[in-house]
């Protein structure tokens, strides 16, 4: 479950690199994922799956309860108003709001949708801390499938790389490789007991 080079996140062919042009790409993860039959898509998947790709495990969830009781204590998880902050989803065009399988705005845990797309999906979250989006991508491959999992921030104060500098241990040794090792164990559970094609 490496981290990837942002390159070869960016060669792919995902509406998000020209809808997030000028967004900081802040970080890609890759899982690989085995063939079970050709043809999934991460829509399926995520139909298939009860809708969560991805799920939190005890200590991601610990971690998560601490920084939000952090936010809240500090205000930090308040959503600025419209007037104050553009979401993401002002980018989208006609074309995308009707290749969308989700409305944009509609709540997904913690994030809304911009777009869910058959194989990408893009999530937002706005707080008084960062404007980050969350970029998930299944491509198939000749061995089988690869999951890619992008984050995106743009800086809404001062404190916006102060903050994503304190979180970047915890994001990056239990926060993203649990939520991947998930993304692996729903594959399993969703799509282990197909045969092969």
């Amino acid at each position: 479950m490496p981290q990837i080079s942002r390159l070869d996140f960016e060669q792919l062919p995902l509406r998000v690199h020209d809808f997030l042009a000028g967004v900081p790409l802040h970080d890609v993860w890759a899982i690989d994922l085995p063939r079970t039959r050709s043809g999934i898509t991460l829509d399926e998947f995520s139909r298939t799956a009860s809708g969560r790709l991805c799920t939190c495990s005890p200590l991601v969830r610990a971690l998560m309860n601490i920084r939000l009781f952090a936010g809240r204590l500090f205000g930090w998880d308040r959503e600025p108003s419209a007037t104050e902050r553009e979401t993401f989803a002002t980018r989208l065009t006609s074309a995308d709001r009707s290749r969308s399988v989700a409305p944009a705005g509609m709540r997904d845990g913690l994030f809304r949708v911009v777009y869910r797309f058959e194989n990408e999906q893009l999530l937002e979250v706005m707080s008084r801390t960062a404007h980050a989006a969350a970029s998930s991508a299944l491509v198939e491959t000749a061995q089988g499938y690869r999951f890619y999992f992008g984050v995106y921030v743009r800086s809404v104060s001062r404190f916006t790389p102060v903050y994503m500098t304190l979180i970047d241990p915890f994001r990056k040794l239990v926060v993203y490789p649990s939520l991947l090792r998930t993304v692996r164990a729903n594959w399993d559970q969703t799509f282990g007991g197909l045969s092969g094609c």
